[in-house]
């Protein structure tokens, strides 16, 4: 598997690309080209473009969840990409709402079945033998509770980020993660994974880790994951400075920025 960051909140001194505050990968595994989701604004493709990439050539996107830092580029692929099948969970299109602020898909699910193919799922899907949407994320932790973001349809209800996920693959070193913002918790999803794979092995994890504040949650978190002593982590996009300062105390990371490329 081939990952490159198309989009990301960093960029790298010596790589002159477009950043924002929202996520894209590119990634190659078995012959499928696939987008895991498609950022804020045109920038990823842009970025692509600058990085020789062909974005028509995507087969697949999947979506990790409905903010629009992760689908607000989404109707740029759709009118590149005819024979796109997005995967994303049932609740990734429904209307979501913060304080008056529209922060949901540009597109409803009835706009994005005009263009698409589109595989809603909350279970886990097979993207490639080895690449794997993980679906609805269980908490199995007692520290990740759901936050609560805005509220969602017409009736104004809390909204939970319900449809947060993942996708993980399968290297013979472990499991390897892939998420957007980790609303459903880090260890959560880490924990879900195993159980999906049926491989406590974790070879790495890049994304966001939904961490900000010096608290219970970032000091469990850090706990569970000293625990796993997992050899390459790559915290990015959701996390404030002082999170990956602590986390960097008592283990290593790794810088994430546009541009940047990983080979397992």
């Amino acid at each position: 598997m081939k990952l490159r960051v198309l989009v990301d909140n960093n960029t790298f001194i010596n790589m002159y690309y477009l950043g924002e505050p929202a996520v894209s990968y590119y990634i190659e595994d078995e012959g499928e080209k696939i987008l895991f989701d498609a950022g804020y604004s045109d920038a990823y493709m842009k970025n692509a473009k600058s990085m020789g990439i062909d974005l028509s050539d995507v087969s697949k996107l999947v979506i990790s969840h409905g903010h629009n830092d992760h689908t607000g580029g989404l109707p740029f692929i759709l009118e590149k990409c005819r024979n796109l099948e997005i995967i994303t969970h049932p609740k990734t299109f429904i209307e979501k709402m913060d304080e008056g602020e529209d922060i949901g898909s540009p597109y409803d699910e009835e706009m994005v079945r005009k263009y698409a193919k589109l595989s809603l799922s909350k279970k886990p899907v097979n993207i490639t033998n080895n690449l794997i949407y993980l679906g609805e994320i269980p908490q199995t932790t007692s520290f990740e509770t759901r936050d609560i973001i805005g509220v969602t349809d017409r009736d104004n209800h809390p909204d939970d980020i319900l449809e947060d996920s993942a996708m993980c693959y399968k290297t013979d070193k472990g499991i390897f993660i892939i998420t957007g913002c980790s609303h459903s918790g880090i260890c959560n999803i880490i924990e879900y994974a195993k159980k999906v794979t049926g491989d406590n092995r974790v070879y790495g994890v890049i994304g966001g880790f939904h961490l900000f504040d010096k608290d219970e949650r970032l000091a469990s978190t850090i706990e569970y994951l000293k625990k796993e002593n997992i050899p390459n982590l790559y915290p990015c996009h959701c996390i404030s400075l002082d999170a990956k300062i602590e986390m960097g105390k008592v283990m290593e990371i790794r810088e994430v920025g546009v541009g940047m490329e990983v080979d397992i």
